[in-house]
């Protein structure tokens, strides 16, 4: 992609406003927290107090709303605890110029490789920083510093009180992710209808995981409908897929296909009607139809084989999943000891040695959250030094313009960088205008400012430009609580967010850190965790007496999270200006095709485990040795810009079909396993990198239909 089509691109990324979903109750209760502190400092009659206290109140809401697991007050209570450090060890610095650039650039380094913690904690770090460079800039004395940082850790406080004195839907966060991932299930079955080997995103099933983690407290105290319907749509994924595979589940064209779409919308109605129930902690309704369609028939179109096990299995599942979420609506009870096995979320001291790990696993030159680091510690020096030199007031407007818009990848950081500049002038040329026209006085500037507040909170999810147009009015109306003239503050911000903004940018240009040359890598990570999760899977085939469940779900994890890593870097690649380097556009939509489809197969695989007492299948322990062998050699072929070669797996797994008759469902499965990593092999064999050819066994496709209808899952979830 050239330059001028990946600014073109981030531009109108920045400016586009999204359809969102509001929530008025918690916008006005994160209002109310900034306006008991801005009315409390005016009311000891200190206006210049009253600005740089609601900045911890301010902030303290802004962390509230992001999405993250973990208890809404804590986010508060932490986000002005940071903030209260930073303004108080900016305070001590602030007369010395040198010692504060110091400072400025320490802590700043520090936010940078926060997030590689979390985008929370990234964007809380960032917060630090802010609040660092504005509150620094009004003049007091060592014991004025304690106060305005206790003030500032006062607002975080005032929020956290307030999200436990008026809870808005408690749980709400889980119910959501978890009426997400059902929904999505759902949706899944309704798409297998028509497509057999349709795509299924893992998101909500990871989102979902994510909130199920809770602390034993917590557990304690959670809604009966969170305890079970997650587990269960997990295990429902892999069911709907063996059923509908057109070679291990039912044939392409027949009663037994009719038979299998009827239970699959079925399915999908049962599935939604759950997670409405889990959504608005509401009793399931399930229409009769639905229940009449999950009854066994006694004549008419009966399925056989691995297919009718399967929907033995799908009904028996659905059954438990109403069971579970179908309780009364408030009803709670103590945790049995065989529901203690929850997931643990750790507390917040068990978190540091977490956090330590991830700051030093990013802590290398390659890592794009050092340069990252590295990029804004050293924008922010400039800027601060920049705006000082110029013949403005408020000169930390354009570091904080920069620290604010910096991001880890090149096209956040450009559309922010658009989006916050016209947003400001938006902002501005509102506040500015009500300024000069009304000339409103203390009081009034205090109200307007709250208002902004809430617009910002209401209208936050939209888009960066509208909330820069909120934020911007408010730091005028602030600003004019201390009686700033508006002249100045709207000229001022228009020139230092120009002069920011742009600085951010070209930062990203001299020293950026593209995640195109990384795909290779990405992909072949993918690879390793599928095959490590292909190679659970078999080992229970080999030997069923020796299977291990948790090896089997610990290494689905791995190949999700695999996945998504290779998601999140060919997202961020499609949008930067590089060219590929052996590894195009088409060739990577190829490989991840493959990938997915490999990922499908292993799930079919898993769905049809036998059970401990079956006789251990010698096939399939032979095409596991091979295939853990093929995958050492094929996964240093990908790095290396090489073609996968699985002749090698071909021919063993010609010899177990020559042994067993070709009735085998891990037989057929392998069947597809290998038709999976053909193609990937293909798609890397073709373009700059490809050198050589995979050699492409006899397509045995039995009843499954041809190459293109089982390889068509793009985006397949791999579990």
């Amino acid at each position: 992609m050239t330059w001028s089509r990946a600014l073109k691109q981030t531009a109108r990324s920045g400016l586009k406003i999204e359809r969102a979903k509001l929530t008025p109750v918690i916008a006005v209760r994160g209002t109310i927290g900034v306006a008991i502190v801005i009315g409390l400092a005016l009311w000891l009659g200190n206006p210049t107090l009253a600005v740089s206290s609601a900045f911890g109140a301010f902030a303290s809401g802004i962390a509230t709303f992001q999405r993250s697991m973990r208890p809404r007050p804590v986010l508060a209570l932490a986000v002005a605890a940071g903030l209260a450090v930073s303004t108080f060890l900016g305070y001590l610095a602030a007369s010395h110029i040198v010692w504060f650039l110091l400072l400025l650039v320490g802590w700043t380094f520090l936010a940078g490789m926060a997030w590689a913690i979390g985008p929370v904690t990234g964007l809380a770090g960032t917060q630090t920083v802010a609040i660092m460079l504005v509150t620094v800039t009004l003049p007091t004395s060592v014991l004025g510093a304690l106060t305005h940082a206790a003030l500032i850790a006062f607002g975080g406080l005032v929020q956290a009180t307030l999200i436990v004195v008026f809870p808005v839907r408690p749980w709400g966060v889980q119910r959501d992710a978890l009426a997400d991932a059902l929904a999505a299930e759902a949706d899944y079955a309704r798409r297998l209808r028509h497509d057999p080997v349709a795509p299924f995103d893992p998101q909500p099933l990871m989102d979902a995981r994510l909130a199920s983690a809770v602390t034993p407290r917590q557990a304690k105290r959670r809604p009966v409908q969170l305890h079970g319907p997650r587990g269960l749509a997990e295990r429902v994924r892999p069911v709907l897929a063996s059923l509908a595979d057109p070679v291990v589940g039912v044939p392409l064209n027949g009663p037994e296909r009719d038979r299998a779409r009827d239970l699959l919308g079925a399915a999908a109605t049962v599935l939604d009607a759950v997670a409405s129930a889990v959504r608005h902690a509401r009793p399931v309704r399930l229409p009769p139809e639905a229940m009449a369609t999950l009854e066994v028939p006694v004549s008419g179109p009966m399925l056989t084989g691995a297919a009718r096990r399967s929907a033995y299995r799908l009904i028996s599942l659905l059954a438990d999943a109403v069971e579970l979420t179908d309780e009364p609506v408030r009803a709670t009870r103590p945790t049995t000891p065989a529901e203690r096995g929850h997931l643990l979320r750790p507390s917040v001291p068990r978190l540091v040695p977490v956090a330590l790990r991830a700051l030093r696993r990013e802590a290398r030159w390659s890592s794009h959250i050092f340069r990252h680091a590295l990029r804004v510690c050293a924008v922010a020096a400039a800027g601060y030094l920049l705006g000082t030199a110029l013949p403005f007031g408020h000169g930390y407007w354009a570091p904080l313009t920069s620290v604010m818009v910096m991001r880890p990848d090149f096209a956040q950081t450009y559309s922010r960088g658009v989006a916050r500049f016209s947003g400001t002038l938006v902002g501005v040329a509102i506040g500015g205008a009500i300024m000069a026209l009304a000339h409103p006085g203390m009081y009034v500037c205090a109200a307007l400012a709250v208002v902004c507040v809430l617009l910002m909170y209401l209208l936050m999810r939209t888009g960066v430009s509208v909330t820069s147009a909120c934020v911007a009015g408010y730091v005028v109306f602030l600003l004019g609580i201390a009686g700033a003239g508006w002249e100045q503050t709207v000229l001022e911000r228009i020139v230092l967010t120009l002069v920011g903004g742009l600085l951010a940018m070209l930062s990203y240009a001299l020293f950026p850190a593209w995640e195109t040359p990384k795909l290779r890598d990405r992909l072949a990570e993918w690879l390793a965790a599928n095959g490590r999760y292909a190679l659970a899977v078999l080992d229970g085939y080999a030997r069923p007496a020796q299977r291990r469940p948790r090896q089997v779900r610990e290494a689905l994890l791995d190949s999700r999270a695999a996945r998504a890593a290779w998601e999140e870097s060919e997202a961020r690649a499609a949008k930067e200006p590089v060219r590929h380097r052996g590894l195009s556009r088409s060739t990577a939509d190829a490989a991840s095709a493959a990938l997915g489809t490999m990922g499908r197969v292993t799930m079919i695989l898993e769905a049809h485990l036998p059970g401990k007492d079956a006789e251990p299948s010698p096939g399939a322990a032979a095409f596991a040795t091979e295939l853990r062998a093929s995958l050492e050699r094929a996964v240093q072929d990908v790095r290396e810009r090489r073609a996968p070669d699985w002749g090698a797996l071909r021919a063993v797994w010609e010899d177990w079909d020559a042994g067993s008759g070709g009735q085998d469902v891990a037989l057929r499965a392998a069947d597809l396993l290998l038709d999976a990593l053909d193609e990937l092999a293909q798609a890397l064999s073709r373009g700059p990198g490809g050198r050589n050819r995979a050699a492409r066994g006899p397509d045995r496709r039995g009843d499954g239909g041809t190459r293109g209808e089982r390889g068509t899952a793009a985006a397949d979830e791999n579990g």
